[in-house]
């Protein structure tokens, strides 16, 4: 049986909902600079080179380090409006009453709090905003969960210091940490400190220029070193607050019982997501993480006393993102599907979405037992959900049964990991729960949302909001405890 007090929510994040890029003193974040795209022409992000040169690169790319960010007038940046809810915050946190939630998941941006990442001052009008936003939910009885850092950074820490590079970016952070405990202290009280912390990978969300292995390994370290410091300062300025941590826990299976498959099922798992709730739940880096290191000759640089902050800095409980499974193999002719930014092999035995990604309900069960058995700690759905085309008919209705299936059949999954297993669920908070950005492509037509946003992937429409099929059928299941499901 689910808790009493079960949080069924929704999602989103700052960068592809919040729009207002350039309002209230915020300050330029590495998500500015990203172009829109499909799934089959990837994101740029923009750059301009010595010569005076604009040119495009992927996050993903090494970016030369005498190259700086800048915003080209002809093109179209997704996140600078986004779906608008800087200026139509009020209206959606009525449609999120209306659906009956008593949580909504959203993320703060950093730029609107410290414009260059590590100002003298926040920004006041940033804070005010998000003042405005959370006694709205409260007054409501929504509860906000937040995220802190959600795939962005300000641009400013990027081009001074490297970004996570720096030990300099790691007190940049803290210091966020501590203006957002402060302010917002007793209204929110769930947190998560990086969003999906294992997909934080290329510049985009690094701030690191020219980046290899070493500079990779050695800002994920950072990144760990800043998330330790965060919960205990966390816990320090209010015993109540409850900081998670956010992990895209996309479910591996071996596609034979051959030795060689299993095995690198086992190492795979280990580099896409167990390193990273290992360190944050135990507090320290396992030995098959430090082994792979030593390996590649790599010495991550430290500093004194380290270790007793991973140690005191262990979350208090376990949110991740589950979207779908996929496959390991050691097949080099095996067809790859993608998931959640992850290639691995197709499934035979499951079907996929428009975009290719596997649709795994049982998978979900799996997760939730898997994360539960090895961790112990309670466990937070806060990612879920189909990314799919929708059609508004001629009455302006929007009937998304593809949607519908996919999130029924999540949560029926969802409760037997409670009920049957014994799992220690504390939430639900589908993501999109009102069109946004698609993070991995820049479209708008990949719509995750039970409320339909009116604007195409060029940016144009009236960003009138509709309700979806989706959305009484999310409010009847919010008033049955999942049961309608």
């Amino acid at each position: 049986m689910l808790r009493k007090d079960f949080l069924w929510g929704g999602a989103t994040a700052a960068n592809q909902f919040e729009g207002g890029f350039d309002e209230g003193g915020r300050g330029l974040a590495t998500s500015d600079t990203k172009t829109n795209g499909s799934k089959d022409r990837p994101r740029k992000h923009s750059f301009l080179t010595p010569e005076g040169n604009i040119v495009y690169l992927r996050g993903s790319e090494p970016i030369p380090a005498d190259y700086r960010c800048v915003l080209d007038p002809e093109r179209y940046y997704p996140s600078h409006r986004a779906v608008d809810f800087y200026h139509r915050w009020r209206e959606d946190v009525d449609l999120l009453a209306e659906m009956g939630v008593n949580a909504f998941r959203m993320s703060v941006s950093w730029t609107r709090i410290f414009p260059n990442g590590d100002d003298e001052v926040p920004n006041e009008e940033g804070l005010a905003f998000y003042d405005a936003v959370f006694d709205a939910l409260l007054a409501r009885g929504i509860q906000p969960v937040v995220t802190i850092n959600h795939f962005d950074m300000p641009v400013a820490l990027s081009e001074k210091y490297d970004g996570w590079l720096s030990r300099h970016t790691v007190d940049a952070y803290v210091r966020l940490c501590d203006v957002l405990f402060r302010r917002y202290c007793g209204r929110v009280r769930h947190w998560m400190t990086f969003n999906e912390i294992n997909l934080l990978r290329g510049w985009d969300t690094l701030g690191v220029h020219e980046l290899d292995d070493a500079r990779y390994q050695q800002a994920l370290y950072h990144i760990f070193v800043a998330s330790a410091k965060a919960v205990a300062l966390g816990h320090q300025i209010d015993p109540e607050n409850h900081v998670g941590m956010m992990l895209a826990a996309i479910l591996t299976y071996a596609e034979t019982c051959n030795p060689a498959d299993v095995a690198l099922e086992l190492a795979v798992g280990r580099r896409l997501k167990w390193l990273f709730a290992d360190v944050q739940c135990r507090g320290y880096y396992p030995s098959y993480a430090l082994r792979e290191l030593a390996a590649k000759g790599i010495e991550l640089v430290r500093e004194p006393g380290d270790d007793e902050v991973l140690r005191a800095g262990c979350v208090d409980y376990i949110g991740f993102s589950y979207y779908n499974s996929g496959v390991v193999t050691t097949r080099p002719d095996a067809p790859r599907a993608l998931g959640n930014g992850v290639a691995l092999a197709e499934n035979p035995y499951l079907e996929s979405s428009a975009w290719g990604w596997p649709i795994d309900p049982v998978g979900l069960r799996t997760t939730l037992n898997v994360l539960w058995d090895r961790y112990q700690k309670p466990l937070f759905v806060v990612e879920n959900g189909l990314g799919a085309e929708d059609v508004v008919e001629e009455d302006g209705s929007i009937h998304d049964e593809a949607r519908i299936d996919y999130l029924r059949r999540h949560v029926a999954e969802m409760k037997k990991a409670v009920d049957e297993d014994g799992v220690d669920l504390m939430g639900y908070t589908p993501w999109g729960v009102i069109d946004l950005v698609s993070a991995g492509t820049g479209e708008m037509k990949k719509r995750y949302g039970m409320v339909y946003v009116d604007m195409d992937d060029e940016g144009a429409g009236t960003l009138e909001r509709r309700r979806k099929d989706s959305f009484y059928w999310y409010q009847r299941c919010i008033a049955t405890s999942g049961e309608v499901a």
